[in-house]
This record gives structure tokens, sequence and C-alpha cells, in this order.
């Protein structure tokens, strides 16, 4: 029987602009790093193991940030699962500390990117040995093939779907973009903190039909980190005031439900997120219903819908009422990425999902300032990459 798995620690930097600040990956590995081991009062000396977490470094980039921290010889596993890194890196952590393994693990993931769109594997020169090309070869027999950034046309493909198919408006998408960049205001961390109205958002430039730039996630650097703990160093640690438990974790991959349906709604991974969020509520005993805050993976507004949908929140079509009733924002049913997430908070891919993560852990502490959701006892977190894997993760505050 797997034991217990708590987090103690978080940290993370600012995200920022790449090329915004002078940095290393490195640099802000040490930062977000330092933190969460300050934030859990521990030395590096007590860690254990490190997964760190990257999409576009070196082989080994995990060893060299990590040894800004450390030269202890422990194991560093270096983690790339796209867009879903961040919370690779943090199911590592977990395995290890509640397999009995260790006591004390470190979550690292960090990302230091170039300006402009994220082109997501399908622009290459080689394409038919790209790791998505199934993916996009779904989206193409579908919808064609246009000439805007590939990640926003799949993604904006499948809000067309959406649209079609339920009656989804675009005013609907902008709401999404509209909550999240309210909700980064309140964020000092967050690479936005300007507010645009659902107006200003489906008036800004348009980056693949209906989806305009206000909707779509930026590049991003920056890094986060989380300190796994076992129940036992927790105890001993006296560390049972700042500890959040990991109620329960789960996986998904693409399943042949990814690809029948010819659907980009279903190739962008609405099937692998409603199966990792069963296995979640399953191991953990909790339900949607037991929810109090949600960070989810707004790569795109549309991506959001999409999400309450797999998670639960509503039935199918439903999403885009949701959001437009206010259900998922500040004295709505849930709130759902008070950070900003990821259109507005940003999004260095190996790090967004242990940003997560921290923001979970300040909401569930009641540490979140400005942010703060009353009385949140439980969140939930979604992580999720094209390729493909979903990542859904309840914790629980003691």
């Amino acid at each position: 029987m797997a034991g217990k798995a708590y987090i103690v620690g978080v940290g993370m930097t600012k995200f920022e602009k790449p090329e915004t600040r002078d940095w290393q990956y490195w640099d802000m590995a040490k930062e977000a790093g330092g933190k969460a081991l300050v934030d859990a009062e521990i030395p590096y000396g007590a860690i254990e193991q490190v997964p760190v977490g990257y999409c576009y470094q070196a082989s080994t980039a995990g060893q060299r940030a990590v040894y800004e921290l450390g030269l202890t010889g422990i194991p560093v596993y270096n983690v790339n699962n796209n867009c879903a890194t961040g919370a690779t890196a943090l199911m590592m952590a977990r395995q290890f500390v509640a397999s009995g393994l260790n006591d004390c693990v470190l979550a690292l993931g960090f990302e230091k990117m170039k300006r402009g769109a994220l082109g997501g594997g399908a622009d290459s020169g080689d394409f038919a040995t790209s790791p998505v090309a199934r993916h996009y070869g779904v989206m193409a027999a579908a919808h064609g093939f246009e000439m805007t950034p590939p990640t926003a046309q799949i993604f904006g493909n499948a809000a067309r779907e959406h649209m079609d198919r339920y009656g989804t408006t675009e005013r609907q998408l902008a709401a999404v973009g509209a909550k999240n960049h309210r909700h980064s205001a309140d964020n000092p961390n967050a690479q936005f903190q300007d507010i645009h109205t659902v107006e200003e958002i489906l008036a800004a430039r348009t980056v693949h039909r209906p989806l305009t730039k206000l909707q779509c996630s930026p590049t991003s650097d920056g890094a986060a980190a989380a300190v796994v703990a076992s129940e036992r160093f927790v105890r001993e640690h006296g560390l049972a005031g700042r500890a959040v438990e990991i109620a329960g974790q789960a996986m998904a991959t693409d399943t042949d439900d990814s690809f029948a349906s010819g659907s980009c709604i279903d190739v962008v991974g609405r099937p692998m997120s409603r199966a990792a969020a069963r296995q979640a509520y399953e191991a953990s005993g909790l339900g949607i219903e037991d929810v109090d805050v949600i960070e989810l993976h707004d790569c795109f507004s549309v991506n959001e819908l999409l999400t309450y949908e797999a998670l639960g929140m509503c039935a199918e079509g439903g999403s885009g009422k949701l959001a437009e009733d206010g259900a998922t924002t500040h004295g709505g049913r849930w709130v759902v990425n008070p950070s900003g997430g990821l259109i507005s908070k940003g999004h260095p891919l190996g790090a967004t999902g242990l940003a997560q993560a921290a923001e979970l852990v300040w909401q569930l502490r009641g540490t979140a300032g400005a942010r703060q959701v009353p009385g949140a006892r439980v969140g939930l977190a979604h992580n999720i990459g094209l390729g493909g894997a979903a990542v859904v993760t309840l914790f629980r505050g003691l």
C-alpha cells in the first residue's frame, strides 16, 4: 500500500517575457529551488533525489541547474513531457516518496524560451518525424493546414468545432481570457498583470480564428519547485503546519479515443484529461464537488472550456455558459486559475505544472494574499501536453 506524500515547500520565480531579464536557466532554477528549500525550512543536504523538468535545454541541463543548489552526488533525472513536464516531475517525486524509497525529494522545473509563437513540433523541416505528426494529421484531414502558428491552429480548430457542435460563442471564449487576465492583476509573479475586458480581447489581433492574442499563452522564462516529503519526515521535522497533502494524482496518455473521431477536441486531449481526472478522483476519494480552487492548463481559452467538461464541472457543451455566468471566478462555484493561468501568468513549459502546485499550496495554506479563495481546503491541478500526457493532481490542506 502506497504511503502519503506532502508538499512542504514551494518556490517560483516571476515569469518573464523571454530576453527581458539577463539570466540563464540555472539562475532561475537556483532561485526557485532555493525558495522552496527556505519555505520548507530544510537544507539541500536533506534532499535525496531530484527530478528536473524542461523541454528546450540540452541533456543533463537538470544537473547543471541543480548543481547551483549543492553538489551532494544524489540522483538527478531529466524529465521532458512537453507542456506536462512540470507535473510529470512532481509525479515522479510523489512516487519516490509514496513508495517508501525516499523521505524528501525536490521537484524542479524551468524553461528559457525564445520569443514568438510556440511551434508545437509541427513546423519542423521534417514533419513526418515530429512526435505530434499524428495529431496534426488528424487536424489537417478535418480542417486543412493554414499559415498560422501550429499549436494555436490545432486548438483554434478545436474551438471552431466546439462552437459548431454546442453553440459556444466567441464572447464565451473571450470571457475565459478576461477572467484570467483579471486574476493575474493580483499576482506579482505573473508575466502580465493588465486587466482586459471581453471587448478588448475580442478586438485583439487574431492568431487563429476564433482565438485572439489575449486568449493565447505566451512564451516565457521562469522556474518553479516543490519539496515533497513523507509523513515521517513531516512529523520528525515539525512541518505539519506548512504541509499540503498530495491526496491523489494520475497521468493519462492518448488512447484510440484521441484519434478515432477525427475531432480536434479529442486530439488536443479532452479524453486523456477526463481519464486522468477519473483516476485522480478514485485515488483521493474526492470528487469535483469537493474542490474549491483549480489551476488548469489554459494554454488557449478553449482548452479551459474543454477541461471544465473533462473534470466533470459541467456536461459536454456546457462550459461556455459556465464561463459566461461567472461560475469559475471569485464568488462562483469554483475559482479557476486565480494565478492568472497560462494565458496571463505565463507558460515556461517545464515550470508550468510546478507553478500550479505552488499556487495551490499557497491557497490551501491561506497565504495567497489578494488572490486568496476564502476557506479553500481542496485544490486541483491539471497540466497537459500534446503528444501526449495529462496529469491531474488533488491537493488537500491539513
